[in-house]
Order: structure tokens, then C-alpha cells, then sequence
């Protein structure tokens, strides 16, 4: 198949062969996780997590020339499966071909620092955690998130492989991934600290250890509003005597 004919194929014709694909593999007893964006104009993503991950990703001229193309592929189901890991990304992207193009997204583990920022910073605020868990972002850790030197990653930090013939460095099947990724964090935004390899069970542990030692602290606290034995025998005049 000529190279002309892969970028020219229509978004029906992918559409077919991503049927067929996902057809084909549930033969042999495999089933595909698809992931389709099904906003039909502005963002990919709904929640503060997913717009916020395209947002940084949108954010690098580098890959702007796939972005738009990445965009489309995500909206028309043709991001056949994709399974997000510790620190990576394996997906399959139905192309013009009738294999599906296999695709693996890497990313660097959180630098120490940022993990200790991060863990000082959440552990806490036990109500930040009960709204990340709900797809919620609390405003407080804005600071920590995004912006430079923020927890999203850098395009030195990411790297892409795809069995595509694209000899570019971010083929049209890699920015569907990335988008891919976007609407991941939609349905579960803790998918976002297993991509940069932070132990969501430590914070957690950690976090709880924080409150139950300040519930503690402030119970060892003796109360104004608690009376010794003397000032009780003053205000209900007893002679214990």
C-alpha cells in the first residue's frame, strides 16, 4: 500500500477496519478496551484532569503538526484499546491498514523532589484526596499541578514508539493516544499519578497517618471547658471533707 493511499484514507473506511479488527479479535478471545472522545467540539475531555492533560499536552509546538489529526482519530473510534500502567501507555490504533498499529507511550517517574512537594502538600488535606478520587480538582493544590515545574509531564519526559510507517516524531496514532489518555483520566483521574509512578496507597496511608496524629494531638489537649476536681467542689459548694 503506498504511502500516499495510508494518509489519504477516510474516516469510514478506518471506521470499517477498526470493526473488522475488533471483530477479529474477539474470535480469539480477546477483548479491546476502546476509548472514544464523544464531545462532539471544543475539548476532547470533560473533567478538569482530562482537559487539563491535553491542555499541557497542546501546550508543545513540537507536536502540533499530529495534534488536530490525533484529535479526529479519538473522536471516530478508531483507539481500538488502550491500557495505561505504571509509567506506560499500550495501545492499538486501527491505521489504513488492516492491522492495527500497536502503540507505546512511556513516561518518566515523578523526580524525587516533586514526589516529596507532592506528598507534604496532600497528605495534609484529607478532603484535597476525597475530591481527586471524585474527578474533582481542589484549588488548593493548582500550584502543584500545573504550571512549571508542575506534576504533568514535559516532552522530555514523554516518548513514543508506533509500527507505523510515519517517520514522524509524533505520528497522527501517537496524538490519538495521547488524547486517548485525556479521556482516561476523565473516567479515573487516579490514572494520572500511576502514569507518573506515584504510589497512590503510600499518599493515602500517609494522609490518613497525618489526621488520625492531629485528631490525637488535639485531644491531648487539655480543654478550657473542662473543670478539675477543685472547681467542681467550688461550683457545687461540696465539702468533700
Amino acid at each position: 500500500m503506498s504511502f500516499e493511499h495510508y494518509k489519504s484514507t477516510s474516516i469510514s473506511e478506518l471506521q470499517r477496519l477498526a470493526r473488522d479488527s475488533a471483530n477479529t479479535a474477539r474470535k480469539k478471545g480477546k477483548k479491546y478496551e476502546p476509548v472514544i472522545s464523544h464531545t462532539r467540539s471544543g475539548s476532547i475531555c470533560t473533567s478538569w484532569w482530562g482537559k487539563s492533560w491535553c491542555e499541557n499536552l497542546e501546550q508543545y509546538a513540537d507536536y502540533g503538526n499530529r495534534l488536530e489529526r490525533g484529535r479526529r482519530y479519538v473522536r471516530n473510534g478508531t483507539l481500538l484499546d488502550l491500557n495505561i500502567k505504571k509509567g506506560s501507555v499500550n495501545a492499538l490504533v486501527q491505521g489504513s491498514r488492516r492491522k492495527p498499529y500497536s502503540v507505546h507511550v512511556r513516561i518518566d517517574p515523578l523526580p524525587e523532589k516533586q514526589m516529596e512537594e507532592l506528598m507534604n502538600t496532600c497528605t495534609k488535606r484529607v478532603s484535597s484526596l476525597e475530591a481527586l478520587a471524585h474527578g474533582e480538582f481542589p484549588e488548593e493544590l493548582k500550584g502543584v499541578f500545573r504550571g512549571k515545574g508542575g506534576l504533568f509531564p514535559t516532552p522530555n519526559e514523554i516518548r513514543f514508539d508506533c509500527s507505523c510507517p510515519d517517520w514522524a516524531y509524533m505520528c497522527k496514532h501517537v496524538a490519538c493516544v495521547m488524547y486517548g489518555i485525556g479521556v482516561k483520566l476523565d473516567e479515573n483521574p487516579f490514572y494520572f499519578f500511576e502514569l507518573r509512578g506515584i504510589d497512590t496507597e503510600k499518599l493515602l496511608k500517609k494522609t490518613v497517618e497525618n489526621k488520625v496524629a492531629a485528631l490525637l494531638e488535639n485531644a491531648s489537649q487539655s480543654s478550657e471547658r473542662i473543670l478539675d476536681d477543685n472547681q467542681i467542689n467550688e461550683l457545687f459548694s461540696l465539702d468533700l471533707d
